[in-house]
């Protein structure tokens, strides 16, 4: 993978509108994706800024530095009705540029003197740097921690996403923040076909859940959209060419069939009740899947 480079961005606006779905606002404090996940859903939204969706998507990152400052303004105005906002819905918060720009703390600092619910999406274990704010937060808001955990299987994992930290290091971390009355969930997602939908797979992540104390998990299957397709496809032909002809017979479109997906959850239902782990229905799309609405550069100051 080349250097990263990471864009230094002003934002007029950081909060944005979500429509359909089980959230009404969220919040990404970047733009790109070091991780390199090759399921990632946000892909796309690079080309709206004249970049690719691949190598581009994962190396050119944009740091929305007055963010904090933004989202300060934004909960104190007198119509904000302090409803819960979603934090890396596109790409992760604590993503590497966070060790250095600290624009993720400094908007949950916001919160916490706004007492403003918040729920969190990431795959890092740095997100622990922030249990003091979110601690405090908590003691008057409801947090939520979401971590996504796609297999435990650590050679599946380095393949499907390079540059995250290794899956036990994320539930270890979901403990921590569970032992500190963090309310916390497990998304397995995206479900892949034939890499990570059979039953051993789901249930060592489900078994893992519940050693840690978690407080649900969900999962739901592999989207590929217009913009990540041709991105997966190609790592099934470097690293599972055997599974090429059963892709396309799956995906003639975005989506796989519904009898597909509906044996895949009853599989994990199966599995989450006999751990007693409760599954929560987030959507009928996970916020590692779902698309949701993106400030484009008219946006940008």
């Amino acid at each position: 993978m080349a250097p990263l480079t990471v864009h230094e961005i002003t934002a007029k606006s950081v909060i944005n509108r979500v429509v359909g779905m089980p959230f009404a606002w969220s919040i990404n404090p970047y733009r790109g994706c070091r991780h390199a996940c090759v399921y990632c859903y946000a892909r796309p939204t690079h080309e709206y800024l004249g970049l690719n969706g691949a190598e581009e998507f994962q190396e050119v990152i944009f740091a929305k530095i007055n963010a904090p400052e933004i989202v300060r303004l934004e909960l104190r105005r007198r119509s904000w009705r302090h409803e819960s906002v979603a934090i890396g819905t596109a790409t992760d918060p604590y993503q590497p540029a966070e060790v250095r720009y600290k624009i993720t703390r400094g908007i949950i600092e916001a919160f916490r003197d706004c007492r403003n619910p918040l729920t969190i999406t990431t795959k890092s274990p740095f997100v622990l740097r922030d249990l003091d704010l979110l601690s405090d937060l908590a003691q008057h808001a409801d947090v939520t921690i979401h971590m996504t955990v796609t297999t435990l299987d650590e050679k599946l994992w380095r393949e499907l996403e390079p540059t995250t930290a290794k899956p036990w290091k994320r539930i270890k971390t979901l403990k921590a923040l569970h032992q500190r009355g963090i309310r916390t969930g497990v998304f397995l997602s995206p479900i892949l076909p034939g890499l990570t939908d059979d039953v051993p797979h789901m249930e060592a992540v489900v078994a893992a859940c519940a050693e840690a104390g978690v407080d649900f998990a969900w999962g739901g299957t592999l989207r590929l959209g217009p913009g990540v397709k041709d991105y997966y496809e190609d790592f099934l032909q470097r690293k599972h060419p055997e599974l090429t002809d059963r892709y396309l017979r799956l995906y003639p479109g975005s989506y796989a069939p519904a009898s597909y997906q509906d044996r895949v959850q009853k599989q994990l239902s199966s599995l989450t009740e006999r751990y007693g782990v409760m599954q929560e229905r987030v959507s009928e799309r996970p916020p590692s899947q779902t698309v949701v609405q993106l400030p484009l550069f008219s946006a940008i100051a």
